[in-house]
């Protein structure tokens, strides 16, 4: 049924949501109704069994998400058990990492630590169902090892974003069916609705603070970042390989960097107002194609400037802009604006703190009703060790947890601008759900000599959104 495809449950608002709606204060009862008189098979850890982790991806984020893992171990006995990434030197950088904070919770002898595209097969053919992967390599791979870890009957805790097009939406809507029906926990790496001030803030709003939100405003505007802007492929790795190295330089890796950078903003502002927005119309382009100094030329299939704006369903809109441009003013917040106030959401970065709640329209402290208490350095005062103790409680009292529908609306609303600034064409959330554009097509059957999902030219260089020339796809 089509229906099923939004609801979702979300253990910390224990709310529901469909596209258009978020129907407070049910998850918990709908949950239970429709579960009733179903034998859900138990796939879970007692408190004192060990649970075993295999990491599936091993940069940065991946050694992240691993460490969070492992600090749950006061909670329980947990070890990391098996390593998987397409990068030899990566792997050995990220055990190296974590072995010399974890000690002995990193236990991954030589012949747990898997190379090649189906490493991550090898990595969760180690574990026992109930025990943990942990999905962050580039999201063109997400749909392929949720379904393998569905199969293998293993708890999940995967990397935003999860989809970038409308086919891997489709796809991972109904797995996140099949994993529901299996009693499969599953954790998102949307940190923001983990983050105690955002909690507190959403409940202030609910409860009419700010009266009823009719703007919401994210922003994040910085230099060049992490691996956005590619010079040309220098022939060694593979190019496929080296793509998957510069995944922010590829929209069917990432979705390029308006959805890797951009999402933690979009997610959060649309659960303060309790809806996603049915429609976008944006602004893009690119200044610059090489370096200040002339001496590098860039290469991917990102602009450099984005401005989405998107409409909810009441007629409310929500401003999304991102620059990757040095030397300009840095923004990096969030806002909502209502009827009776504004509220500063994340006041720097994903969901940087304090947040506040004012009278009027500027964040003025002489018109400040609240602002956050709790600090980074509380034992409640990272969203992202936050969301590994809700995802490991429920695993260990056998309790649901999915976040991952959406997670999977949040990336859609997030490609959903993307495209609408690639084509110039307004863009409605079905037309993407529906769209046929898959971005890689065969992610599931790469090895390590596949050609990549899309070439350079005889410059080198790759093909490019050209608005209102190219609108039924995004190049």
């Amino acid at each position: 049924m089509k229906s099923s495809l939004y609801i979702y449950m979300n253990e910390s608002s224990n709310s529901l949501t469909s596209r258009r709606e978020f129907i407070k204060n049910t998850g918990r009862f709908a949950a239970a109704s429709a579960l009733a008189g179903v034998a859900i098979p138990h796939v879970h850890a007692a408190g004192s069994d060990t649970v075993q982790v295999a990491l599936v991806g091993c940069g940065g984020r991946g050694g992240g998400a691993a460490d969070n893992a492992l600090s749950t171990h006061k909670s329980g006995p947990i070890t990391l058990a098996a390593m998987a990434d397409v990068f030899d030197g990566r792997l050995k950088s990220c055990y190296d990492g974590l072995k010399e904070k974890r000690g002995d919770l990193v236990d991954v002898p030589p012949d747990k630590r898997f190379i090649g595209f189906d490493g991550y097969q090898k990595a969760m053919d180690s574990l026992k169902p109930g025990d943990i992967v942990i999905l962050t390599t580039p999201l063109a791979f997400r749909w392929v090892h949720f379904g393998y870890a569905i199969q293998k009957r293993l708890n999940v805790f995967m990397e935003k974003p999860l989809t970038a097009d409308g086919p891997t939406c489709r796809r991972m809507l109904k797995l996140a069916d099949e994993a529901a029906a299996k009693n499969i926990k599953v954790g998102v790496g949307l940190m923001s609705r983990h983050s105690r001030a955002l909690q507190e803030l959403h409940q202030r709003i609910q409860d009419g603070e700010i009266g009823e939100i009719n703007l919401l405003r994210g922003y994040r505007m910085h230099e060049p970042a992490a691996s956005a802007f590619s010079e040309r492929w220098p022939g060694k790795p593979s190019e496929l390989l080296w793509q998957i190295s510069r995944f922010h330089s590829f929209l069917w890796a990432s979705g390029g960097c308006y959805s890797d950078f951009y999402i933690h903003h979009i997610d959060h502002l649309c659960w303060m107002k309790n809806a996603w927005p049915v429609k976008a119309q944006a602004l893009g382009g690119r200044h610059y194609r090489q370096s200040p100094d002339g001496k590098k030329v860039w290469v991917d299939q990102n602009f450099d400037t984005y401005s989405v704006e998107y409409t909810f369903a009441d007629g409310a809109k929500f401003i999304m802009d991102g620059r990757c441009n040095g030397g300009c003013e840095p923004i990096y917040a969030t806002y909502a604006h209502g009827s009776k106030g504004m509220a500063v959401v994340s006041k720097h970065g994903d969901c940087g703190l304090p947040s506040s709640t004012h009278k009027g329209q500027t964040p003025d402290r002489q018109n400040m009703i609240w602002t956050s208490k709790i600090k980074p350095t509380d034992p409640e005062g990272d969203p992202y060790v936050n969301e590994w103790n809700s995802l490991m409680k429920a695993i260990r009292n056998d309790q649901p947890y999915s976040e991952v529908k959406r997670g999977v609306e949040a990336s859609l609303v997030t490609s959903m601008g993307r495209m609408a600034a690639h084509t110039g064409k307004e863009i409605t959330y079905e037309q993407f759900l529906n769209s046929e554009h898959e971005l890689a097509p065969n992610a599931d059957k790469f090895t390590m000599d596949s050609p990549p999902p899309v070439l350079a030219d005889s410059d080198g260089k790759y093909p490019v959104p050209m608005p209102g020339l190219i609108k039924d796809r995004e190049y």
